[in-house]
């Protein structure tokens, strides 16, 4: 399954299973995006904590309806990704094909969300953060927004 979430980010065509065959949709394509984000910067200080895990979960269970397995698979992938090094451009390329400037800021929230989840704020994760919202084209005032609403928020 991996192979094919890896073939799927880099824009292959998923290699064929002996078992079964995997077409992703340009949906599913954003999910898997979208969650490798959250991964990334629940990594990014090194420190992936039981808060910020789930808080993946459930935010990508409640936001586009995944199930365990497949939330699991991307928690896996994230891992192998962080240790090979890849670019955050992959993922943030498709969410920008497909979402709006509102959805973007959502997903931007729902970062800061996640690194407020375990209580501590580490430079890392907030300079991930930054370059995500670079990457998807949005202002520095709109991340600091997100930053300040959230911040309300909790």
């Amino acid at each position: 399954m991996l192979g094919y979430i890896k073939n799927l980010l880099i824009g292959n065509e998923p290699a064929k299973s002996d078992e079964e065959e995997i077409i992703y949709d340009d949906s599913k394509r954003v999910q898997i995006a979208t969650c490798a984000l959250f991964l990334e910067v629940a990594n990014s200080d090194d420190d992936f904590s039981v808060e910020e895990e789930e808080f993946i979960n459930k935010t990508m269970k409640e936001e586009f309806e995944l199930d365990d397995k497949l939330v699991n698979e991307l928690i896996e992938l994230s891992h192998e990704h962080t240790e090979n090094s890849v670019s955050l451009y992959e993922f943030t390329e498709i969410i920008n094909q497909y979402f709006t400037n509102a959805q973007k800021f959502d997903v931007v929230k729902n970062l800061w969300r996640l690194v407020f989840a375990d209580g501590n704020l580490d430079s890392y994760e907030e300079y991930f953060i930054r370059k995500i919202s670079r990457n998807l084209h949005l202002e520095h005032s709109d991340m600091i927004a997100a930053k300040l609403e959230v911040k309300e928020e909790l």
